[in-house]
């Protein structure tokens, strides 16, 4: 699937990008690029939506009973071992984190980094936030798709949408109004917002939400979707594109109530948009094959583990004339953050999914397109 492949790489070349600014950023030429690059994790959650949505709906659709020990050991064995391995390195080499603190242990064991985080104090490996989200997803929404085909209705999952999308907007709302207004500084402001608004799961819910129904459409309206894939080029890519911008342009106060409150909905929309138009080949987006693509998104999550890392140790290391370099600088950090990557994709993680893939065979599970896909997706 080259499209899900380009925005995936596209997302995590993105997010570090933004990532950057822990050794100084990449210069002011490419500041709006930098600045920009947190919405990387927007997108792979509405990749990360639409793939686990689609491998979990279609069975469904078919009348077929969701394998929950299946969809659990799968996500186990694709999430687990890059994690505990970067995890390890964490608490057991303290010059390999980026920052001094780090939260307790069983936070990142028990994925509540993201609810419980001193971000003032414990820094540290704090990027596996949005993993934490995905987490949660991928334990709640199995049974919340099971509870809501024990008597399927189209007015039940609109109704529960837009609940859960007003529920973050009112949420977001409430956290602004009465935590970040109060502060007593433009410092204490930043920390309420990472920790009040920005990094939990329940306010972060729109983009995984977005993804679902694109899943829930393929898989329930085939016409439709068929439909919209007919209109990838002329309507999709176009507005996809438009309405991304315009969440871009309200994201210009990062922090502000406007953007805190209806930003993150709007921009999880145009991604949407985007994700259906790459989702398949007709559509000028879903052919797109550039050379490199294939292999960063392959590499996607071990590099979203360990880029920070590696951009601490090279700073580390490098001679102080080449730390203010600007570009050149950058690239050197890329390079070492592409290794690490690379290391830890083919040391950990793909070990483990090859066993996936050999105990799939031994149950004789038929292997589906949308599971192929599901197997790169992640969060970052």
């Amino acid at each position: 699937m080259p499209g899900l492949d380009l925005l995936r790489a596209i997302a995590i070349v993105w997010v570090m990008l933004f990532h950057s600014y822990i050794v100084g950023g990449i210069g002011e030429r490419f500041a709006l690029l930098e600045s920009y690059g947190w919405i990387g994790v927007d997108l792979f959650f509405v990749l990360s939506g639409y793939l686990i949505g689609s491998q979990l709906l279609k069975p469904l659709s078919r009348g077929e009973p969701l394998a929950f020990g299946n969809f659990y050991l799968r996500r186990s064995l694709r999430v687990l071992p890059a994690y505990l391995m970067v995890l390890a390195l964490y608490f057991s080499v303290p010059g390999f984190r980026e920052a001094d603190g780090i939260q307790p242990l069983w936070q990142f064991l028990t994925y509540t980094v993201n609810l419980l985080i001193d971000y003032q104090h414990n820094k540290a490996f704090s990027h596996v936030w949005s993993l934490c989200v995905e987490e949660h997803f991928y334990l709640l929404f199995p049974l919340l798709a099971w509870w809501l085909m024990r008597r399927p209705s189209l007015a039940k999952f609109i109704g529960l949408c837009v609940a859960v999308v007003l529920a973050g907007m009112a949420i977001r709302g409430y956290v602004w109004l009465h935590e970040l207004v109060p502060a007593q500084s433009t410092s204490e402001f930043g920390l309420r917002f990472v920790e009040g608004i920005y990094y939990p799961t329940y306010t972060r819910l729109d983009g995984l939400l977005a993804g679902v129904v694109l899943a829930a459409i393929q898989a329930f309206r085939p016409a439709r979707w068929q439909q919209m894939q007919e209109r990838a080029n002329r309507v999709l890519l176009p507005l996809g594109l438009l309405i991304t911008a315009l969440a871009m342009w309200l994201f210009r106060d990062r922090a502000g109530l406007l953007p805190s409150v209806i930003g993150y909905p709007l921009l999880s929309f145009g991604f949407a948009l985007l994700v259906a138009a790459a989702a398949g080949a007709q559509g000028w987006l879903g052919r797109l094959r550039i050379p490199g693509v294939e292999w960063l998104a392959l590499t996607s999550y071990s590099l979203y583990l360990i880029h920070k890392a590696m951009f601490h140790l090279v700073e580390s290391t490098l001679p102080p004339r080449l730390l203010e370099q600007g570009v050149l600088t950058f690239a050197i950090y890329a390079v070492a953050a592409l290794l690490g990557g690379a290391l830890l994709y083919y040391g950990a993680e793909r070990p483990f999914l090859r066993l996936r893939e050999q105990l799939r065979h031994r149950k004789a599970v038929p292997v589906t397109a949308d599971e192929m896909a599901a197997s790169t997706a992640q969060m970052p």
